[in-house]
């Protein structure tokens, strides 16, 4: 029996939808191209491995393997029942995980919103050998460290907080079959045309399912309450790494990037002052040309 998914590509696009056991759980993971060179894109709150439907080809195309897998908690992968399942350490070992079930001789960690903040720390920690690492609308976890000392960045992060608070996110989320889920992205994006609601909808429609919006709310949760996110001493990271900025960004101020160069070897910086938060989404040419100039050819 065909297992449900929470998205369908389309029969044209190149990718298809696996199912890949890793570090005790199955994970739903779009799949694209082939060999042992391993794109693994990570995707945010509260967001899908749809969110890279638009840059999966163009890595299939530079000769990647692609994989953009739903993290726990998020559509058909696993759902871990509680808090502690989602602290950094449990995220980081997932991300272990997949890039040993691929097998891969080579990996770059693409990611973006919550998936960066698991691959600043996965990149950190060096939790497994990376070719590349290319973030994207999060900074490094120091900087975000000091910005939220600042009333300007805290303002700006004020739903973190809301979202500490036992069952009311969960209940305001969740109203009418978690349509505030299709709302966000059409009411903070810049290019409103690429968040319609029909290309929303995947979102919603996993958010909708039951246990679901819990699952995402734990990674703040666990994030605020563990000390998983200090474990990352000088905070250097020794492999190039490409940041991809939307300037537009509601939740996060662009002074997150100053200081970056302290702590990561080689660093590329790409920022778009016609973009949102959802960069990759809102303006998927600009950020594919960005990828392709930076990517060594195959």
């Amino acid at each position: 029996m065909d297992r449900e998914t929470s998205w369908a590509p389309a029969p044209d696009s190149g990718i298809s939808i696996e199912w890949i056991e890793a570090n005790g759980l199955t994970f739903e993971v779009a799949t694209a191209g082939e060999g042992d060179r391993l794109a693994l894109c990570l995707h945010g709150f509260p967001e899908l491995h749809y969110s890279w439907r638009h840059q999966m080809p163009l890595l299939a195309e530079k000769g990647y393997r692609v994989w953009a897998p739903n993290m726990r908690g998020y559509g058909q992968t696993t759902r871990p029942p509680n808090k502690k399942d989602y602290r950094l350490d449990n995220l980081t070992a997932d991300v272990g995980a997949l890039i040993d079930a691929s097998g891969a001789k080579e990996v770059t960690l693409l990611a973006h919103d919550w998936g960066a903040i698991v691959a600043w720390q996965f990149a950190i920690q060096q939790v497994r050998p990376l070719t590349r690492l290319i973030i994207m609308n999060v900074p490094h976890p120091l900087c975000a460290r000091r910005e939220l000392k600042t009333w300007k960045q805290l303002k700006k992060s004020w739903y973190m907080f809301f979202f500490q608070i036992p069952k009311l996110p969960e209940i305001h989320l969740s109203r009418n079959n978690a349509a505030v889920i299709g709302r966000l992205f059409r009411e903070t994006s810049v290019n409103k045309d690429r968040f319609t609601r029909e290309e929303s909808e995947p979102y919603r429609k996993a958010a909708a399912k039951p246990g679901a919006i819990t699952a995402m709310l734990n990674y703040y949760r666990a994030l605020f309450q563990t000390g998983d996110a200090r474990k990352i001493g000088d905070g250097k990271v020794h492999v190039p790494t490409l940041i991809v900025w939307g300037e537009q960004d509601i939740a996060i101020d662009i002074a997150c990037l100053d200081g970056t160069d302290q702590y990561v070897d080689d660093l590329t910086v790409r920022r778009f002052p016609n973009a949102s938060h959802w960069v990759q989404q809102d303006i998927p040419d600009e950020v594919n040309a960005a990828l392709k100039d930076w990517l060594p050819a195959a």
